[in-house]
């Protein structure tokens, strides 16, 4: 789970103003990530997803379910650059329109989560009291339930498996810890001066919590977005694998599932798994990079730990050519 300084943000640590290049402006935040090694690179490769996913029906070359006897089980070429499936479908058009619904479906579980932690967890720290207790006792009880079991029981009972069902199903399982977390930052903050001169001034609970508190937790929250896109990734492709998805549309936890029904690696035929599950562990890799990258941006502890492994590094190395150089001398 990401680990964050509760008291440093990127609103706290006074991020460099917007970059102006011509007509074009940059927002600060975004500068500090691009200069991050770690977020720069993780955003380069999401990205590469999500333009994939976008132009899925421009570059496939054929529906991903057609079934075509006359090509079945062929390995990648030229024809089929991912090969294709017993039944003759092209995997590499399953993969990048599979890419679609995978990716929406862990943005849209992602957005509901954040919203639902950020909105009970902050009122939670702010209101304190009864308040507070009830909303504390509401996570603690989401926090004890086992979040697969209890998934694989939900969707074993529900009539629908549609993308929107699978979404609000996922927030609702995985917005405790989340929230857990947040409400934890959200105490810091509660008694700093910004937040005692808003309610001096006779603002409304609403009017703090969304206006005050949480605009000075961005970072908590994008890391709280991006922790819970990526595990409802593995999640819904998971649950997709035992079949307890919508087996009817494509994504890569359902072309994971056909490939495993039908015994692909047992008839050595490696790709129909290879490539739906190296499109998750990349998209997957790509978001962990990128909260690594908002952890190190946001919390200034762990750019002086790097700074400093950089320059104990520097001096190990200066000093050993130092060394070498009066060795042979």
């Amino acid at each position: 789970m990401s680990q964050l300084d509760p008291t440093m943000d990127l609103a706290l640590a006074a991020p460099p103003r917007r970059v102006s290049r011509g007509r074009v402006r940059v927002p600060g935040w975004l500068v500090l990530l691009l200069r991050n090694r770690k977020s720069r690179l993780g955003i380069v490769m999401v990205a590469f997803m999500v333009v994939v996913a976008l132009v899925a029906p421009l570059i496939s070359v054929a529906h991903p379910n057609d079934f075509n006897l006359l090509a079945a089980r062929q390995a990648p070429s030229w024809n089929h650059l991912f090969g294709t499936t017993d039944q003759g479908s092209d995997i590499f058009s399953q993969v990048v329109l599979g890419a679609r619904r995978s990716l929406l479906l862990g943005a849209a579980a992602g957005l509901l989560a954040t919203g639902v932690a950020a909105t009970l967890g902050v009122t939670a720290a702010y209101c304190g009291g009864v308040v507070d207790d009830v909303i504390n006792f509401l996570i603690n009880v989401f926090l004890v339930i086992p979040a697969i079991p209890l998934l694989v029981v939900i969707s074993a009972f529900m009539k629908s498996h549609g993308m929107w069902t699978m979404a609000v199903v996922l927030a609702v399982v995985l917005w405790a810890f989340e929230a857990r977390i947040l409400r934890g930052q959200a105490l810091s903050l509660k008694n700093r001066d910004f937040v005692v001169a808003a309610k001096a001034s006779g603002e409304s609970t609403p009017r703090v919590v969304f206006g005050e508190l949480m605009p000075n937790m961005t970072s908590r929250i994008a890391a709280a977005f991006v922790l819970v896109f990526y595990i409802a990734l593995l999640t819904d492709a998971g649950l997709e694998f035992l079949g307890l998805g919508d087996m009817t549309k494509t994504s890569w936890g359902v072309t994971l599932y056909w490939a495993q029904t039908n015994s692909t690696v047992l008839q050595g035929e490696w790709w129909p798994f290879f490539f739906p599950g190296a499109a998750l562990a990349f998209t997957v890799l790509g978001l962990v990079l990128l909260l690594a990258g908002i952890d190190e941006v946001s919390n200034p502890r762990l750019r002086t730990e790097r700074r400093r492994r950089r320059r104990l590094a520097s001096l190990f190395v200066g000093g050993r050519v130092a060394a070498r150089a009066e060795g042979s001398a």
